[in-house]
């Protein structure tokens, strides 16, 4: 079961995101314990969208955009764009979900635990591995029963979309054509109205220059400035030692902690209650359980004909070796209830009912301690570290508070270096380093800082960092004088105009040209251009020449260039080109990959009307 998914790369990378990232969707708090009463941003039918879970969405894309753009201003992290488009994607997998759950489409045991083996941050040496799974799921804080019961969502929903997207279709001649004015080319040449070679002949007006600084004057104005101490406490440079007697004492006292887990073997026969009458599936169940009461050994032959679990009925039923927390409760129950060889009495799931035969037994086994050395010391130096720094963090934070006219003593204290910034201003940005946080950037411009004279409060910049500053030189606000930027007027001044010259010189070329006057204009070289090699045509002028009529040839464009001045094309001949079948095979994924995104568009708007959504703008504004 679930072999096309299993074996779609970019399925699994899907899934695999559930793996780094914490649950985009709802987060594993709401998914154990509802809404938590919390305020609503959004309904979607009868289901609601709180403030914590759309909270919890914005963190989780602000981290994401800290990890691609380092540096990257806090503001725009948390604009009205963001945050609406947050929103848009909670209240898109909700209407998701409802649909889903309106058609009823489910996840088999077998396509889940197949999914689960299948993912490479799960395995070892290629192989599935009970000990990386939970490790990698405790790293981001989630229970097997949690994460599993969101992949078995993600999997329906991973298959709606893609029967929507699927159905989208590219016909034929519309790939041909697109093909074709991809590969056509044209000859052309140009003729560029040079804004630079104009600009030595234009002349301003008197005052002109003054005038435009008076009225610009915010364009002229230095941003106010400081240069700041600072001292940085962090967790990560705390010395830790941890000695071998600690670590072999923890591995005592926590054995059962570094065992390999109890596993079993079992095949199964699903007879599956997803369609048809349930009493009369149970009644064909308990036949055959009775059959095989009667005649265990022919298990495997009655789960080959009769299972309805693809994943592992062609296998006779065996599911392999399997932990607690991989299967659902009353089949994992069961399975381990049973000695092996012994065959379970009927257990029903959401998929149907199971006759299970337990066919191996992996008793628990504790890891020897040399194997399991050296991460107890890694685990117990950072508890350490953690417990160093929460006692320092809370005398930092009293000492930089108390003795808030210099940094000096806590320094001293913790043995901390003092560090200076250069010239930093309010939009100094990834540049400021460690200072780059908005609170603190807030603090470094107050008046308690420049006018008062005071440390600031120990501020953490990220976790187990904590950040106190405190002034050296302060530079106000200042408008450049006029002499100072006078030149610098100059040239902008007789850039524009010139710019605006060249303009009106080659438009009205053109519109000779296109009259049917062609003296005056000195044409350079022939060149072929097309959609996929434009040469030295930048986009504006590319789109200007496959403008042109092809029919009227030699035909004319002009566009301008900014800064640059106005260029005027000349087409002389149009060709087809050569089309190249790996060319149009891509294209043509191209276009259905277009297609099916813009029906899966369509498909979502059909939700947002067939489902009642009603967003809460004075909710959704709220900032924690």
């Amino acid at each position: 079961m679930f072999d096309a998914v299993r074996n779609n790369k970019r399925i699994v990378q899907v899934f695999l995101l559930l793996i780094t990232v914490p649950f985009a969707m709802w987060g594993l708090d709401s998914y154990m314990n509802g809404d938590g009463g919390a305020a609503q941003v959004a309904r979607v039918g009868d289901a609601k969208i709180t403030l914590n879970q759309f909270q919890q969405a914005m963190r989780e894309q602000q981290d994401r955009m800290r990890s691609q753009f380092p540096g990257v201003d806090a503001k725009l992290m948390d604009s009205p764009a963001i945050r609406e488009s947050v929103l848009n994607g909670l209240v898109d997998q909700q209407l998701l979900l409802q649909e889903v759950n309106k058609q009823r489409l489910g996840v088999s045991v077998a396509a889940l635990q197949e999914m689960i083996a299948n993912i490479p941050a799960f395995q070892e040496d290629g192989k599935f591995s009970q000990k990386r799974y939970e490790e990698a799921l405790k790293s981001q804080g989630m229970s097997p029963v949690g994460f599993e019961a969101q992949l078995r969502r993600d999997m329906a929903l991973q298959a709606l979309i893609g029967a929507v997207g699927e159905s989208a279709f590219v016909p034929r001649t519309v790939v041909d054509r697109v093909v074709s004015l991809q590969v056509e080319s044209r000859q052309v040449q140009e003729s560029l109205i040079s804004a630079q070679a104009l600009k030595a002949g234009v002349k301003l007006e008197a005052g002109e220059l003054q005038k435009f600084y008076d009225e610009n004057q915010a364009r002229f104005t230095l941003p106010e400035q400081v240069k700041v101490e600072y001292l940085v406490l962090s967790q990560k440079n705390l010395e830790t030692k941890v000695s071998d007697a600690e670590v072999k004492a923890w591995y005592e006292e926590h054995k059962a902690q570094y065992a390999l887990p109890e596993e079993r073997r079992a095949s199964h026969i699903l007879l599956s209650t997803d369609s048809g009458d349930k009493a009369k599936i149970k009644a064909e169940a308990e036949a055959l359980l009775a059959q095989l009461q009667k005649n265990p050994g022919q298990f495997a032959e009655l789960a080959k004909k009769r299972s309805q679990d693809p994943g592992s009925a062609a296998k006779g039923g065996d599911l392999g070796f399997f932990a607690r927390r991989m299967m659902v409760k009353p089949f994992e129950d069961a399975a381990f209830s049973l000695k092996e060889g012994e065959l379970s009495g009927l257990v029903e799931t959401d998929f149907g009912f199971h006759i299970i035969k337990v066919t191996g037994v992996k008793a628990a086994q504790p890891k020897p301690f040399a194997e399991v050395k050296g991460e107890i010391e890694a685990d117990l130096k950072r508890q350490s570290a953690a417990r160093q720094f929460a006692e320092a963090a809370e005398g930092f934070t009293n000492m930089v508070y108390e003795q808030s006219d210099s940094l000096k003593p806590a320094a001293e204290h913790y043995k901390l270096s003092l560090q200076q910034s250069g010239w930093l201003t309010r939009q100094s940005g990834a540049a400021a380093g460690v200072l780059n946080h908005p609170k603190l950037m807030e603090a470094l411009f107050s008046d308690e800082v420049i006018k008062n004279g005071r440390n600031t409060a120990a501020l953490e910049v990220s976790p187990g960092t904590l950040v106190s500053a405190r002034l050296l030189e302060h530079k106000p606000s200042a408008l450049r004088p006029f002499d100072a930027v006078k030149a610098e007027i100059e040239d902008q001044l007789k850039a524009a105009k010139a710019m605006r010259a060249a303009v009106e010189q080659g438009e009205a070329k053109l519109a000779a040209l296109k009259s049917g006057k062609q003296e005056g204009v000195s044409w350079g070289g022939s060149q072929n251009v097309s959609r996929m090699a434009p040469g030295k045509l930048d986009s504006p002028a590319l789109a200007a020449v496959f403008q042109v009529d092809a029919g009227k040839l030699p035909g004319f464009a002009g566009v301008e260039l900014p800064g640059v001045g106005y260029a005027l094309y000349k087409v002389n001949k149009v060709e087809a080109g050569q089309v190249d079948p790996a060319l149009a095979q891509a294209l043509g994924q191209q276009l259905s990959s277009i297609a099916a995104r813009a029906q899966v568009e369509a498909y979502m708007a059909s939700l947002r009307q067939r489902y009642k959504v009603e967003i809460n703008k004075a909710a959704l504004a709220t900032k924690e």
